[in-house]
């Protein structure tokens, strides 16, 4: 950030100069669009470091996609993973949710990116991730839980992964659900609203 200051200022002492003395006028044609860009930049990052404190304020949640979509009968859909994401939305979590490289062909018998499945759990592309083909989603899942200071909501247990992990055995860390009587519940504990 003080670089970019410095380099604001030595850019607008390069126009001035330019604009002042005639004889430094082409010293203008490298002084202002560098100030411009230094502007631009010092701004862009001003915006980014305001943005961690609105990001520290969301109460995130991590899905388990690929174990969600089949909470309801068994049956992989995408409109579980959505009325899951929408139940926690209303209760004030901030939804991210992760699937398996092969959560497409199970919906849709194609292969869906980030963008297909944020189509359809209508959330923006970068709260949704699909893995890469051969890499497991659980650790993908409980690194993304910790970075962001998450629950995980699944019926899975991780349990390959507690060494790693050692939060899953923390009461509260995991989320389940399912349906009961055609119902969505999840185990939110105490977090209800």
């Amino acid at each position: 950030m003080h670089f970019l200051i410095l380099l604001v200022i030595v850019s607008l002492t390069g126009v001035l100069i330019a604009l002042t003395l005639p004889e430094w006028s082409d010293l203008l044609l490298i002084a202002g669009p560098s100030t411009l860009a230094a502007i631009i930049l010092l701004l862009s990052t001003w915006l980014r470091r305001t943005e961690p404190a609105k990001e520290a304020d969301k109460k995130w949640v991590i899905l388990d996609g690929s174990n969600i979509m089949h909470w309801n009968k068994g049956t992989p859909k995408a409109e579980t993973v959505l009325e899951v994401t929408r139940y926690l939305s209303m209760r004030g979590f901030t939804p991210g949710v992760i699937f398996d490289a092969n959560a497409g062909y199970k919906i849709s018998d194609q292969y869906l990116h980030d963008s297909g499945f944020g189509f359809l759990l209508e959330l923006p592309e970068e709260r949704v991730m699909v893995v890469p083909k051969g890499t497991p989603a659980d650790p993908i899942i409980l690194a993304a839980a910790r970075d962001h200071g998450a629950r995980v909501v699944t019926n899975d247990q991780f349990r390959d992964w507690a060494d790693d992990f050692p939060e899953v055995r923390n009461k509260g860390f995991l989320i389940r659900g399912g349906y009961r009587s055609g119902k969505l519940r999840l185990d939110l504990g105490s977090e209800t609203e």
